[in-house]
């Protein structure tokens, strides 16, 4: 799918949200990435959950939920990103996929979570997956953490305030020259692909603050996946 769809407008959606669904159904991948993949060209089905809610007590106070990977993985070690991972035989689609993945890596309770808008497909051509990011509103937050030690370190709710404030928005430089976007929150470093899709949604929803790009932060680890787009790195997700 090279466009967005906006699937549901469910009742008692936050005002806040509408600007951003609105946006969606009209978005197509080169929005995210330059990259398109070729005609013929297969692809493993994935699914990430692009997760926004707010608590109760502050409504008016969206933020989105990322994981950090463990620092002993294989690939991706320490790295921040969406929940989601492969497609399975049994999954239904891509909303079950990110909703599936999230329960298992941080305890989320798919109930608590409405599906509203289907992303554009977005290629990783290092790794072969087609990714879908699955936009939803969290109606019902609650605690969650990290149910797979080996594979998720930590789980975090970052407020959109703090992704759109400028004094936390940078660039980063690959060790093999490539600069993309970045966002250091909470101690987290948020970098690649899932920085890639944050400030394109950023920008959708109206929620972007003017920034100067001009810090740019070294990657210390030459073993981190060389990024094949615009904000994208390659092997961001896996199986």
């Amino acid at each position: 799918m090279s466009r967005g769809e906006v699937l549901r407008r469910p009742d008692g959606l936050p005002d806040w949200f509408e600007p951003l669904l609105t946006r969606v159904a009209e978005c197509r991948t080169e929005d995210f990435t330059a990259l398109r993949k070729p005609v013929g060209a297969g692809g493993r089905p994935s699914a990430v959950l692009v997760l926004i809610g707010a608590d109760e007590d502050q409504p008016d106070h969206p933020d989105l939920l990322i994981l950090q990977r463990a620092a002993t993985m294989r690939n991706h070690a320490g790295q921040p990103a969406f929940p989601g991972g492969a497609t399975d035989p049994e999954d239904a689609d891509a909303p079950a996929t990110a909703l599936r993945e999230a329960s298992e890596e941080v305890g989320l309770d798919p109930s608590t979570a409405e599906v509203l808008a289907l992303l554009p497909d977005l290629w990783i051509p290092v790794s072969g997956f087609v990714v879908t990011p699955v936009l939803a509103w969290w109606r019902k937050p609650h605690p969650v953490h990290p149910m797979q030690v080996t594979e998720v370190a930590q789980v975090a709710r970052l407020p959109i305030s703090e992704l759109a404030d400028p004094r936390n928005r940078i660039r980063v430089r690959h060790p093999s020259g490539w600069i993309g976007p970045a966002f250091q929150v909470r101690e987290l470093l948020v970098w690649g692909f899932t920085a890639g899709v944050i400030a394109t949604l950023l920008d959708m929803a109206g929620w972007s603050t003017p920034w100067e790009p001009g810090r740019v932060v070294e990657l210390p680890d030459a073993t981190v996946p060389v990024p094949a787009a615009r904000g994208g790195a390659p092997d961001e997700v896996v199986p």
